[in-house]
């Protein structure tokens, strides 16, 4: 959430020229009673559009895309979101009023705001790069709360020489863009905020009870997300390196223990892969100790 609420103030600041207004009205000092008429006078130099009625392009519809999406539509923009593998549990979450993007092309090329919700990682480094600002619409403004290289400095500051990207609003602000007047640097205020402190805190704690309980892995960094309801069957939670025929060997010791398998979840991320089985009865310390020797497996747990 103060993630969400730092987006939208951006999305005024990269509008209403607020930010370099202040900073003008700051020179003023020493004016006096000229002061009002100084600011009447010189007020123009920093007008800009109303962010309602205005297309906004979501990339990346998890957690905070989510929320941005619905809450900016909730102030009266246009709303597209652009997320080919957004969850289940996600896309319950957005507004109807939310539309589909099919492609990130003609996400680009709609939207007069563009903001940034996807995780980094070495498929999206340099995701926002020279080929993405040539089909953006001349003049977008462009804000990033993920993570700074997901956009590449060097082709992002060209795009704003040339007017593709009219400002350029970020969490993430290096040293090549400190000197750019269309640049908003912000230092790294997403989630600092003593609220989002203890909601971090608390989220932590749950995630942790919940995999000590269910098994299940919830926002891990070096794990996959992988989350299956708990029923009343016995439950086998297997850790292992993401190589070919890791789950027929896994379910291949289960058949040879002539035990049943209710329901079943694999995932992977990177060279780890997580495999959840529920079964019906018992499991036999045998079984388990003939998984954990299967050549690749790094844990295996039993869940009541």
């Amino acid at each position: 959430n103060a993630v969400k609420e730092l987006v939208l103030a951006s999305l005024f600041l990269t509008s209403r020229k607020i930010y370099e207004g202040i900073e003008w009205v700051k020179t003023l000092k020493d004016k006096g009673n000229d002061i009002p008429k100084l600011i009447e006078k010189g007020k123009s130099a920093f007008t800009g559009p109303e962010v309602t009625g205005k297309k906004l392009g979501v990339i990346g519809l998890g957690a905070i895309g989510a929320l941005v999406a619905n809450d900016a539509h909730g102030i009266g923009m246009d709303v597209t979101g652009y997320d080919p593998f957004i969850s289940v549990k996600a896309a319950w979450s957005l507004s109807r009023a939310v539309h589909r993007a099919d492609s990130l092309e003609s996400l680009l090329a709609e939207s007069d705001y563009i903001s940034i919700h996807i995780p980094l990682t070495p498929e999206t480094y340099d995701y926002i790069d020279k080929k993405a600002f040539s089909k953006m619409k001349k003049g977008a403004r462009l804000l990033n709360f993920s993570r700074g290289e997901l956009v590449n400095t060097e082709d992002l500051l060209a795009a704003v020489d040339d007017g593709i990207v009219s400002v350029y609003a970020t969490d993430f602000p290096n040293e090549q863009m400190l000197d750019n007047e269309n640049v908003i640097p912000i230092p790294h205020l997403g989630a600092s905020t003593p609220e989002s402190e203890d909601n971090c805190a608390l989220m932590a704690s749950n995630q942790l009870q919940t995999y000590i309980e269910t098994g299940n892995i919830i926002n891990s960094v070096n794990f996959p997300h992988c989350e299956m309801p708990k029923l009343e069957h016995l439950r086998i939670t297997v850790a292992h390196q993401n190589v070919p025929n890791m789950v027929s060997q896994i379910t291949s010791h289960l058949a040879d223990s002539n035990i049943n398998i209710a329901n079943m979840m694999n995932k992977s991320k990177g060279n780890t892969a997580y495999t959840i089985i529920d079964i019906d009865g018992e499991a036999p310390s045998e079984l388990l100790q003939s998984i954990l020797d299967i050549d690749g497996v790094i844990k295996v747990r039993v869940l009541p």
